[in-house]
Protein backbone atom coordinates (compact mmCIF):
# COMPACT_ATOMS: atom_id res chain seq x y z
CA UNK A 1 0.00 0.00 0.00
CA UNK A 2 1.18 3.84 -0.88
CA UNK A 3 -0.01 6.19 1.52
CA UNK A 4 0.45 9.66 0.74
CA UNK A 5 -0.52 12.32 2.91
CA UNK A 6 -0.27 16.22 2.57
CA UNK A 7 2.18 15.99 -0.21
CA UNK A 8 3.39 19.54 -1.57
CA UNK A 9 6.07 20.53 -4.12
CA UNK A 10 7.36 23.82 -5.05
CA UNK A 11 9.65 24.84 -8.19
CA UNK A 12 11.32 28.32 -8.91
CA UNK A 13 12.11 30.79 -6.00
CA UNK A 14 11.15 34.17 -5.08
CA UNK A 15 8.36 35.85 -6.86
CA UNK A 16 8.29 33.26 -9.89
CA UNK A 17 7.57 30.33 -7.29
CA UNK A 18 4.87 28.49 -7.74
CA UNK A 19 3.34 25.25 -5.93
CA UNK A 20 3.46 22.01 -7.78
CA UNK A 21 1.55 19.99 -5.82
CA UNK A 22 -0.92 21.41 -2.75
CA UNK A 23 -1.85 19.05 0.11
CA UNK A 24 -2.61 15.98 -2.05
CA UNK A 25 -3.57 13.37 -0.04
CA UNK A 26 -4.71 9.56 -1.63
CA UNK A 27 -3.69 5.93 -0.59
CA UNK A 28 -3.38 3.52 -3.36
CA UNK A 29 -3.97 -0.09 -3.04
CA UNK A 30 -1.36 -2.98 -3.74
CA UNK A 31 -2.16 -4.62 -7.27
CA UNK A 32 -4.48 -1.85 -8.36
CA UNK A 33 -4.73 -0.38 -11.80
CA UNK A 34 -4.65 3.52 -10.97
CA UNK A 35 -4.83 6.18 -13.81
CA UNK A 36 -3.72 10.23 -12.97
CA UNK A 37 -5.91 12.39 -15.42
CA UNK A 38 -5.31 15.75 -15.88
CA UNK A 39 -4.47 18.19 -18.64
CA UNK A 40 -1.30 19.95 -18.95
CA UNK A 41 0.03 21.59 -15.62
CA UNK A 42 -2.23 20.13 -13.52
CA UNK A 43 0.31 18.53 -11.56
CA UNK A 44 -0.46 14.78 -12.22
CA UNK A 45 3.51 13.89 -13.77
CA UNK A 46 5.14 15.67 -11.01
CA UNK A 47 2.74 13.79 -8.63
CA UNK A 48 4.34 10.70 -10.20
CA UNK A 49 7.88 11.87 -10.05
CA UNK A 50 7.79 12.85 -6.29
CA UNK A 51 5.43 9.47 -5.05
CA UNK A 52 7.99 7.12 -7.43
CA UNK A 53 11.19 8.87 -5.14
CA UNK A 54 12.53 9.95 -8.22
CA UNK A 55 11.78 14.14 -7.19
CA UNK A 56 11.96 15.08 -3.76
CA UNK A 57 8.55 16.38 -1.58
CA UNK A 58 8.53 20.13 0.18
CA UNK A 59 6.21 18.72 2.82
CA UNK A 60 3.91 16.00 3.57
CA UNK A 61 4.23 12.27 3.38
CA UNK A 62 4.58 9.43 1.18
CA UNK A 63 5.19 5.86 2.40
CA UNK A 64 5.26 2.41 1.23
CA UNK A 65 3.54 -0.19 3.13
CA UNK A 66 5.04 2.08 6.59
CA UNK A 67 8.15 3.07 5.27
CA UNK A 68 8.23 7.01 4.37
CA UNK A 69 10.26 7.69 1.42
CA UNK A 70 11.37 11.14 2.60
CA UNK A 71 13.24 9.74 5.57
CA UNK A 72 15.26 7.64 3.49
CA UNK A 73 19.23 8.02 2.34
CA UNK A 74 19.66 8.76 -1.29
CA UNK A 75 21.67 5.76 -0.96
CA UNK A 76 18.63 3.73 0.69
CA UNK A 77 16.49 5.45 -2.14
CA UNK A 78 18.26 4.42 -4.70
CA UNK A 79 17.82 0.95 -3.46
CA UNK A 80 14.39 0.98 -2.74
CA UNK A 81 13.87 2.05 -6.27
CA UNK A 82 16.12 -0.77 -8.01
CA UNK A 83 14.33 -2.84 -5.99
CA UNK A 84 10.48 -2.33 -6.44
CA UNK A 85 9.62 0.43 -8.80
CA UNK A 86 10.24 0.41 -12.67
CA UNK A 87 9.52 3.63 -14.58
CA UNK A 88 7.80 3.96 -18.11
CA UNK A 89 8.44 8.15 -19.41
CA UNK A 90 7.68 10.03 -21.96
CA UNK A 91 11.10 10.17 -23.42
CA UNK A 92 12.58 7.12 -24.28
CA UNK A 93 16.39 6.78 -22.07
CA UNK A 94 18.03 4.20 -24.21
CA UNK A 95 21.45 3.77 -23.89
CA UNK A 96 22.19 4.63 -27.45
CA UNK A 97 25.50 1.77 -27.63
CA UNK A 98 23.42 -0.94 -26.74
CA UNK A 99 21.32 -3.02 -29.18
CA UNK A 100 17.41 -2.90 -28.07
CA UNK A 101 17.86 -6.86 -26.63
CA UNK A 102 20.70 -5.40 -24.28
CA UNK A 103 18.90 -2.06 -23.46
CA UNK A 104 15.78 -4.58 -21.97
CA UNK A 105 18.61 -7.09 -20.43
CA UNK A 106 19.44 -3.89 -18.00
CA UNK A 107 15.96 -4.48 -16.53
CA UNK A 108 15.90 -7.73 -16.70
CA UNK A 109 18.92 -8.31 -15.11
CA UNK A 110 17.63 -6.26 -12.14
CA UNK A 111 14.95 -8.50 -11.91
CA UNK A 112 16.63 -12.16 -12.70
CA UNK A 113 14.00 -12.53 -15.39
CA UNK A 114 15.84 -15.13 -17.66
CA UNK A 115 12.01 -15.06 -19.64
CA UNK A 116 12.95 -10.97 -20.55
CA UNK A 117 13.14 -11.60 -24.28
CA UNK A 118 9.13 -12.76 -24.62
CA UNK A 119 8.68 -9.42 -23.61
CA UNK A 120 10.01 -8.60 -27.25
CA UNK A 121 7.93 -10.75 -28.97
CA UNK A 122 4.62 -9.05 -27.22
CA UNK A 123 5.81 -5.54 -27.54
CA UNK A 124 6.63 -6.49 -31.65
CA UNK A 125 10.23 -6.09 -31.79
CA UNK A 126 11.34 -9.74 -31.43
CA UNK A 127 12.50 -9.23 -35.43
CA UNK A 128 15.03 -5.99 -33.87
CA UNK A 129 17.02 -7.22 -31.11
CA UNK A 130 20.42 -6.54 -32.18
CA UNK A 131 19.07 -2.86 -33.97
CA UNK A 132 20.47 0.11 -32.28
CA UNK A 133 18.17 2.81 -31.20
CA UNK A 134 19.30 5.16 -33.84
CA UNK A 135 18.28 2.48 -35.95
CA UNK A 136 14.63 2.65 -34.75
CA UNK A 137 11.48 5.28 -35.04
CA UNK A 138 10.61 6.70 -32.14
CA UNK A 139 7.67 4.43 -31.77
CA UNK A 140 9.84 1.24 -31.50
CA UNK A 141 12.02 2.62 -29.13
CA UNK A 142 9.46 3.22 -26.78
CA UNK A 143 8.40 0.12 -27.17
CA UNK A 144 12.22 -1.16 -26.00
CA UNK A 145 11.62 1.10 -23.07
CA UNK A 146 8.20 -0.17 -22.49
CA UNK A 147 10.17 -3.55 -22.49
CA UNK A 148 12.87 -2.52 -20.84
CA UNK A 149 10.89 -1.45 -17.52
CA UNK A 150 8.50 -4.73 -17.48
CA UNK A 151 11.45 -7.08 -17.48
CA UNK A 152 12.48 -5.85 -14.27
CA UNK A 153 9.23 -7.54 -12.90
CA UNK A 154 8.43 -4.40 -10.39
CA UNK A 155 5.94 -4.27 -7.57
CA UNK A 156 4.91 -0.82 -8.28
CA UNK A 157 5.17 0.37 -12.38
CA UNK A 158 4.94 3.94 -12.95
CA UNK A 159 4.07 5.38 -16.24
CA UNK A 160 3.72 8.52 -17.72
CA UNK A 161 1.80 8.83 -21.05
CA UNK A 162 3.51 4.97 -22.24
CA UNK A 163 1.85 5.23 -25.69
CA UNK A 164 1.90 9.23 -26.71
CA UNK A 165 4.30 7.96 -29.09
CA UNK A 166 2.70 5.22 -30.47
CA UNK A 167 0.53 4.96 -33.58
CA UNK A 168 -2.86 3.44 -32.61
CA UNK A 169 -2.78 0.04 -33.53
CA UNK A 170 0.86 -0.66 -31.56
CA UNK A 171 -0.50 1.96 -28.98
CA UNK A 172 -3.46 -0.63 -28.37
CA UNK A 173 -1.15 -3.62 -28.54
CA UNK A 174 1.16 -3.11 -25.91
CA UNK A 175 -1.39 -0.94 -23.41
CA UNK A 176 -3.68 -4.46 -23.76
CA UNK A 177 -0.09 -6.46 -23.20
CA UNK A 178 0.86 -4.03 -20.28
CA UNK A 179 -2.71 -4.80 -18.33
CA UNK A 180 -3.00 -8.12 -19.23
CA UNK A 181 0.66 -8.32 -17.13
CA UNK A 182 0.09 -6.24 -14.88
CA UNK A 183 -3.38 -8.87 -13.75
CA UNK A 184 -1.00 -11.66 -13.98
CA UNK A 185 1.56 -10.54 -11.83
CA UNK A 186 -0.36 -8.48 -9.52
CA UNK A 187 1.69 -5.86 -9.35
CA UNK A 188 0.17 -1.98 -8.55
CA UNK A 189 0.12 0.64 -11.82
CA UNK A 190 0.18 4.07 -11.59
CA UNK A 191 -0.19 5.41 -15.38
CA UNK A 192 -0.36 9.88 -15.94
CA UNK A 193 -2.27 10.66 -19.24
CA UNK A 194 -4.31 13.11 -20.76
CA UNK A 195 -6.52 10.60 -22.68
CA UNK A 196 -9.77 10.44 -21.09
CA UNK A 197 -10.00 7.02 -23.00
CA UNK A 198 -7.10 5.14 -21.88
CA UNK A 199 -8.40 5.99 -18.21
CA UNK A 200 -11.64 3.25 -18.90
CA UNK A 201 -9.06 0.79 -18.64
CA UNK A 202 -8.25 1.26 -14.48
CA UNK A 203 -9.49 0.47 -11.80
CA UNK A 204 -9.29 3.75 -10.56
CA UNK A 205 -9.55 7.33 -11.87
CA UNK A 206 -8.04 9.92 -9.96
CA UNK A 207 -8.48 13.47 -11.78
CA UNK A 208 -5.97 16.46 -11.04
CA UNK A 209 -5.98 20.02 -11.26
CA UNK A 210 -4.02 23.15 -9.77
CA UNK A 211 -2.31 20.47 -8.19
CA UNK A 212 -5.05 19.32 -6.31
CA UNK A 213 -7.03 16.02 -6.36
CA UNK A 214 -10.18 16.77 -7.51
CA UNK A 215 -12.20 13.55 -7.78
CA UNK A 216 -11.48 9.80 -7.64
CA UNK A 217 -13.82 7.16 -9.03
CA UNK A 218 -13.94 3.98 -9.03
CA UNK A 219 -14.20 2.44 -12.54
CA UNK A 220 -17.60 0.13 -12.42
CA UNK A 221 -17.14 -0.72 -16.76
CA UNK A 222 -13.43 -1.36 -16.89
CA UNK A 223 -12.96 -1.72 -20.72
CA UNK A 224 -9.95 -3.59 -22.60
CA UNK A 225 -7.40 -1.67 -24.67
CA UNK A 226 -9.72 -2.92 -27.41
CA UNK A 227 -12.73 -1.14 -26.73
CA UNK A 228 -11.70 2.41 -26.10
CA UNK A 229 -11.84 5.35 -27.98
CA UNK A 230 -8.47 6.63 -29.40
Amino acid sequence: MIEIKNLTKYYGSGESRFKALDGVSLRIDDGTFDVILGASGSGKSTFLNVISGLETMDGGSVAYDGRPLETMSERELTRFRRDNTAYIFQQYYLLPHLNVEKNVRLGADLGNNRSFLLLLDAVGLSGKRKKYPAELSGGEQQRVAIARALAKNPKVLFLDEPTGALDEKTGRQVLNHIIELQKKQGFTMIMVTHNANIAETADRIIKMNSGKIVSVTQNAGKKTAYEIGW
